[in-house]
């Protein structure tokens, strides 16, 4: 077995080695997400937690760890009456991004099903996390499939298993800790809400501590064994903090008034449902326990509440996490009651351990790290102030020669709306998600097929057909069922997949009119949006002056493609054919790096073709860029931006050549044209065959 990496050697990160200690005290607290920047020893310290969590004591032979003391009444292995008890390690189970079902749920046992002819059920990750740790790093990836097991079981503290002629329950109760780069994507909203905690990580900025960073690694890596003997101190003693804190933890006391606190602070912050009062009066709890005392005070509700409070203050992925802790201080004055005449008991744990005989290191600990200067401090952007229409717009000294209007600044986003759904038309068999219809690995059973290569998803009545005919010439004598790999199908499943999405907008000087723009930038954050719930990739491709360029590459983070449209400024001629040239050239590296994933083209213009850096007739250069797209199958879509009495209806014309539909951008929103979708499936139909072929 591997040596870990010390959890008392990890240097800083206080929020983070707090919040995993508050749960390792009370796992009753729903488990921590840890969100941060890459190379910020996010899984190092989460897989070093488990080392100090005390023994689990254990039914002996119970595949479900269940408790001898109290063993689950249902138990497949049960019952356990009177049952010998023995004591293993916590268990800390890592689930990967690409399990399948049957490993995270369970399944039959295929083996002794056809050898035997018996029903056996074979537990999954979720059995073996059973009161120990689900670990998922780079949770955000996560197929949506697993997301909703994972929801059930953190619901219900059971995983129900009614699959292939098995029908089982088991406990299933744990600590989930999560772990995301959240420049890869954002977590779906009902699974963020079940992590208990939530903070963010970042690399130090301080040079001192950097250095010792790297040097505690380096001497790691080269003698782990020795390397851990050195902290084995240090680890015992937190360990021993542990077990004192669990001890003291049903002695503490939840007065009314600090209850009153955690309601006030939950209401103020205007958070959905009753989780977010339940958590913090756990966290509080905990932290009291944590510091030797058995009474909670208003210092424990502040620090739960900047645990607890931050990602349940989203309400849409823009929206960064985070607290107004000058809002936070005010509620809790408002609402505060007696403290608590208590001193730390004299032999309790609060006197070691990291954060210096305090929890977290400090008061200020729990908080998201600040980045620099907060919204409320830094200048207001001329940009945001508010211009007549017929202002004009200053030239900036770095415009681009020959753009024929001056660059105008970036203008903000219109509120964003509900869109119709855009889908790719055919069957696709790309990333499971939520957009287009596709042979899934996941989904409804749609038939039965021979297996090409290897058997991954066992169609077992078809199997059994096909092998039932032939058990007497087969000399089958027992139960079991006498089958051959000619007998063996494939399950074909049919569900949605994520579609990569790439916008090529127009941000050239006839768009440039503000009114214009926002509502441009509200369409194309609402398209964003929707990708985000669609699991969708998306990319940004931008086009103005002379030239186009790939303002974000392919991506899982519409944050970042909403980060990129927020500062887009405008201004200068519209070179279209430049825009989708530079699209097909994106789209046809990724088609090499994900050739699975089918695209959808969104052009977001309104058709004026003017002069770039080609020569020639701007709107044929148009119309023969987008026949590339056409002859490659891309399905597409023009969100028409033209406006006012005369119209030149040229959106329209390159929606034909692109052989998609063209759509305004009234005509978007979900409660217009209920015939959208239909429409996009019948005009890239057509494509559909030079797709395959492509």
């Amino acid at each position: 077995m591997s040596t870990r990496y010390p959890f008392t050697a990890v240097v800083g990160m206080d929020d983070l080695r707090l919040a995993l200690l508050l749960n390792a005290v009370s796992p009753a607290v729903g488990g921590v997400l840890v969100r941060g920047e890459k190379g910020t020893a996010k899984s190092t310290a989460v897989r070093a937690l488990a080392e100090l969590l005390p023994s689990v004591p254990v039914v002996a032979g119970c595949r479900f760890s269940c408790d001898p003391a109290s063993p689950d009444a249902g138990c497949p292995d049960g019952p356990h009456d009177e049952a010998p008890g023995t004591a293993r390690p916590a268990r800390m189970v890592e689930l990967p991004v690409g399990a399948s079902e049957d490993r995270l749920v369970g399944a039959l046992d295929i083996e002794k099903a056809l050898a035997e002819g018996v029903k056996a059920f074979e537990p999954g990750l979720l059995a073996a996390a059973h009161r120990g740790i689900l670990y998922v790093d780079e949770v955000n990836l996560l197929s949506d499939h697993l997301i909703d097991h994972l929801l059930d079981a953190a619901a219900m503290g059971a995983s129900h298993v009614e699959r292939e002629g098995v029908s089982v329950r088991h406990a299933a109760r744990f600590l989930l800790v999560g772990t995301m780069n959240p420049e890869e994507g954002e977590l779906r909203p009902q699974l963020l809400d079940r992590f208990g905690l939530t903070v963010e990580v970042a690399a130090s900025r301080v040079p001192e501590e950097r250095v010792e960073v790297v040097r505690r690694r380096l001497a790691f890596e080269d003698d782990p064994a020795g390397f851990a003997a050195r902290w084995a101190g240090e680890e015992s003693a937190l360990r021993e903090r542990i077990v004192a804190a669990r001890e003291l933890l049903p002695r503490v006391a939840l007065g009314d008034a600090v209850l009153l606190q955690i309601a006030a602070t939950c209401a103020a912050f205007d958070v959905d449902g009753m989780r977010a009062d339940i958590v913090m009066a756990r966290t509080a709890t905990a932290l009291a326990a944590w510091a030797g005392r058995t009474g909670v005070t208003s210092e424990d509700v502040r620090q739960a509440a900047l645990l607890a409070l931050p990602h349940r203050r989203r309400r849409n992925p823009f929206d960064a996490p985070g607290l107004d802790e000058d809002k936070l201080d005010e509620t809790l004055e408002q609402f505060k009651g007696e403290e608590p005449d208590e001193d730390p008991e004299p032999d309790g744990p609060g006197d070691g351990g990291p954060g210096g005989g305090g929890p977290g290191g400090g008061p200020e600990g729990g908080g998201i790290p600040p980045q620099g200067e907060g919204p409320e401090d830094a200048p207001a952007p001329e940009d945001d102030l508010p211009a007549p229409e017929d202002a004009p717009a200053p030239e900036p000294a770095s415009a681009p020669q020959g753009s024929g209007a001056g660059e105008r600044a970036a203008v903000k986003a219109a509120e964003p709306f509900r869109t119709r759904t855009l889908s790719v038309p055919g069957l696709g068999e790309g990333a499971a998600g939520r957009r287009s219809r596709a042979r899934t690995e996941h989904g409804r059973t749609t038939g039965s097929t021979r297996p090409r290569g290897a058997l991954t998803k066992l169609h077992l009545a078809a199997t059994v057909r096909a092998a039932a005919p032939h058990q007497r010439a087969r000399g089958r004598s027992g139960p079991g069922l006498v089958v051959r790999r000619d007998d063996l199908r494939q399950a074909t499943r049919e569900g949605r997949e994520g579609n990569l999405v790439l916008f090529a907008v127009d941000a050239s000087g006839s768009m440039a009119a503000r009114q214009r723009m926002s509502a441009v930038k509200g369409a194309v954050l609402s398209l964003l949006l929707d990708a985000y719930q669609r699991r969708d990739k998306v990319g940004l491709v931008t086009f103005r002056g002379r030239g186009a360029e790939v303002a974000l590459p392919p991506t899982s983070s519409v944050d970042a493609a909403a980060a990129r449209l927020e500062q887009l400024p405008t201004g200068g001629r519209t070179p279209l054919s430049a825009g989708l040239l530079k699209a097909h050239d994106v789209l046809r590296v990724e088609r090499l790096r994900d050739p699975s994933r089918r695209p959808l083209l969104v052009v977001v213009t309104d058709g004026r073709a003017t002069g770039g850096r080609a020569a020639g007739d701007p709107v044929a250069l148009a119309a023969r860029a987008a026949r590339l797209h056409a002859a490659d199958g891309t399905a597409s879509v023009v969100v028409d931006c033209e406006t006012g009495p005369v119209r030149l209806g040229l959106a329209g014309q390159l929606a034909r050549e692109l052989g998609g539909t063209a759509v305004t951008l009234d005509e978007l929103r979900a409660d217009s044209i209920a015939g959208l979708v239909r429409d996009v499936q019948a005009a890239g139909q057509t494509t559909q065959t030079a797709w395959r072929a492509a």
